[in-house]
Parts: structure tokens; C-alpha cells; sequence
């Protein structure tokens, strides 16, 4: 008969929902089970995710230390014989509704590859239950002890009747590390913060200044034609690798892969004279180089392999910029906009004209203050007037 009054379950609703800190939370409901009466020695608490690279976290207390261990587990796990001989492939992949082993009987069943390890180490009761998420996907918690005689009827059946409590928290924490991830991965880190802060609506947003980076394949279509589609698109990954993947490394923000083309940012500071100003500049030079080194190696790898070479041209401008959501109502996207992203765009098909693989604005090389080849005065299609623009110096 499940308890009337399970302190777990009134923990879990008063205060364990308020906890925001995975590694806090897992310390603090071991703590509670202990003043419950439970024999505890040892809780793990893991936490699968919808990530393109992490399969989930586990949160692991021991009384011992009284410290929590976290452990990330990437996808690639799932191949391995360790997860397959363990609890948690019976859960996640079989569907097992309860593991109990009381290691404290002789004749118990040591069926999985953490077992032995754990009567080794002393203990006598391992359980491992699933806490099941509202669309059925799953996570789980194990709970070892070293009591003699290990958890009781009354022990456990307080645990079980705690788990649909425990799993609507966890599954909350999933939820919000997923839409982190997914926000990160699909609009950039300081544009999933954005949209996460409440800049959900259509016109939100800032004017901000900004380092705008605009790069574009060269030769796409023609690569697009005569490679088999699957190659067109490896080579594609490889190529925003090297662009996007520059980027990335040196603090900028992609915004947009419009086809082949990235548009990306380097915020800058309220001054020009600040250190995050100075920083952005310097922070997109590093990321011209960088693109322009990995695309070196990628074409040696092409060149062995009797691939196409492939290149591209950049171009970088500074300005402010609306940075914020446009679109539809039922279709919205956080990007920025304004002249100097024109610009940007502009100064990257200059790049065609006067045969050089980057070209950058008159404002851009002043922000930055080093030394730049130029490139002589040239009208910009859609600009009223001349402006003189610049290349890197290799």
C-alpha cells in the first residue's frame, strides 16, 4: 500500500521544483531521501537530452564524498558494450519497468557489468526505475546502499511512489537544456539568449553596432551541378566548417546560412575606444585568416583526393544594425538588418571584381587600426557615392 504521507513527494513540490542547478538539485533530494528514512549510499541521476552531440547527463551523489560527479555521454555510447550490459539500456532501449538487486542475497542475480563493482565496494541493494516523461521518452534514477539487508518494502515503495513527482521536475530540466541547445544551434548562442529573454515577438529587438562578416561560396552552382547531391552537400558541411566554423572559434555570432552565403556578427562595444570594440575587430581578423587556413587544408585534402577546390570570398564591414526579429507572424526569424549588412553583402561580391578573396570597408580598417592593403575608391551597387575599400595583407 503506497504511503498517505510520502515526504519525498511534498520535497519534491515545495521546494525541489525551485531549484534551477541540476548538481544542487541531486545532492538536495539525496539529502531528503536520507531524512526519509531512506538508507542511501549512492543516487544517480540521469538525464537524457534531444542534442545533436550529447545523449544525456548523468548527476551522480555518493555519501562518502557527499559530491556530485557529472558525467556527459555523448550518442556513441549506445554502440558500446558497457551500455549495452547495463541497467540503463533496459530502461531506455527494452522499456524495463523496475531493476531491483539485492546484492546482499547470494543467489542474486548479477546480470549487469556495474553489479560485482558495486558488492565489491560494499553495498547490498541496488535499484534502477525510469522516470518517464509525458511523451513517453525516458530518464532514470538508481539508488544503492550499504545497510544490511539493504532497502526495505516500505523504503521502496516510498521511493516509487515519488517518481511521477521527480520525473515532471526532470523532465522540466530536459526541456529547458533542450530548447538552450536547440536555440543555440539553430539561431547562435547570444540570439538564443535573445529569444529566451522574451524576444519572441515580431519588431523585438535592438539597434546594435556591430563587425558584419558576409562570406559566399565561389563557383557553387557549378559545383552544385556536376556533384553527386550527397557529395555537393559533404562538401558544403566542410566548406560553412571553415567559414562559419572560423567564426564560431573567434567570438562572432552566425546569423543566417542564406544558401552558400553566411552572415554573421562581431558585437561591439558602446565606445570605440573600449576593449570589446578593439577585441571584435581583432576577433574578425583572426577569423579571416582562420577560414582562409582551414580552406587551405581542405583543399589539400580535396587535391589527394581528386576533389574540387573550392574557395570563397568575405566581406567585412562595422555599423549598427536592427538586430531583432522579422518576418510573418507565423514565421519569424532573428537576424539583423539595415545598410551596413547591405554593405557587407556589397563589399563581398567586390571581391569577384577586383579578384582578392577578402575586401573591407574604410570604417572596418579604422576600428581595427592595423595595416591594409587598398584597393582604390569603387562605387557599391545600391551606394550613391565612391568609398575606398581594403584587403588583407597574407
Amino acid at each position: 500500500m503506497s504511503n498517505i504521507n510520502n515526504p519525498i513527494i511534498d520535497w519534491l513540490l515545495q521546494e525541489g521544483w525551485q531549484i534551477t542547478d541540476k548538481s544542487d538539485f541531486t545532492l538536495a533530494l539525496a539529502q531528503t531521501f536520507i531524512k526519509a528514512g531512506v538508507p542511501l549510499d549512492r543516487q544517480r541521476l540521469v538525464i537524457r537530452l534531444l542534442h545533436p552531440q550529447v545523449m544525456g547527463f548523468s548527476y551522480t551523489w555518493d555519501s562518502q564524498t557527499q559530491e556530485i560527479d557529472l558525467f556527459e555521454t555523448g550518442h556513441h555510447l549506445r554502440e558500446s558494450e558497457m551500455y549495452k550490459n547495463s541497467p540503463f539500456a533496459a530502461l531506455f532501449e527494452d522499456g524495463a519497468g523496475a531493476i531491483r538487486r539485492p546484492l546482499h542475497d547470494p543467489k542474486c542475480q548479477m546480470d549487469y557489468s556495474v553489479l560485482p563493482d558495486l558488492k565489491e565496494e560494499g553495498f547490498t541493494d541496488y535499484v534502477a526505475l525510469p522516470l518517464i516523461f509525458s511523451d513517453g521518452r525516458r530518464s532514470a534514477i538508481t539508488l544503492a546502499s550499504k545497510t544490511a539487508g539493504g532497502f526495505s518494502t516500505q523504503h521502496l515503495t516510498t521511493i516509487y511512489d515519488s517518481l511521477p513527482a521527480l520525473a515532471r521536475i526532470v523532465e522540466n530540466y530536459a526541456l529547458k537544456h533542450t530548447a538552450t541547445v536547440l536555440l543555440e544551434t539553430y539561431l547562435g548562442k547570444e540570439t538564443g539568449k535573445q529569444v529566451l529573454s522574451g524576444k519572441v515577438k515580431r519588431g523585438d529587438g535592438q539597434i546594435i553596432r556591430a563587425v558584419l562578416w558576409f562570406s559566399d561560396l565561389r563557383q557553387s552552382t557549378t559545383l552544385a551541378e556536376t556533384l553527386p547531391r550527397a557529395d555537393f552537400l559533404d562538401m558544403l558541411n566542410d566548406y560553412f566548417d571553415c567559414t562559419a566554423g572560423a567564426v564560431l572559434a573567434n567570438g562572432g555570432e552566425v546569423l543566417r546560412y542564406i544558401g552558400d552565403a553566411v552572415l554573421a556578427i562581431f558585437p561591439v562595444g558602446e565606445t570605440p575606444e573600449c576593449r570589446q570594440t578593439h577585441q571584435a575587430a581583432q576577433n574578425a581578423e583572426r577569423a579571416i585568416r582562420s577560414a582562409f587556413d582551414r580552406l587551405n587544408e581542405l583543399n589539400a585534402t580535396h587535391g589527394a583526393k581528386n576533389l574540387p577546390i573550392i574557395n570563397c570570398g568575405i566581406g567585412i564591414h562595422v555599423g549598427e544594425v536592427m538586430y531583432g526579429n522579422i518576418g510573418t507572424h507565423d514565421r519569424l526569424e532573428f537576424s539583423v538588418i539595415g545598410s551596413s549588412a547591405n554593405e557587407a553583402a556589397r563589399l563581398e561580391s567586390m571581391t569577384k571584381e577586383l579578384n582578392v578573396p577578402v575586401v573591407v570597408s574604410n570604417q572596418f580598417c579604422q576600428l581595427h587600426g592595423g595595416d591594409w592593403q587598398s584597393l582604390g575608391e569603387h562605387n557599391l551597387r545600391g551606394f550613391s557615392h565612391k568609398r575606398e575599400l581594403f584587403t588583407l595583407i597574407r
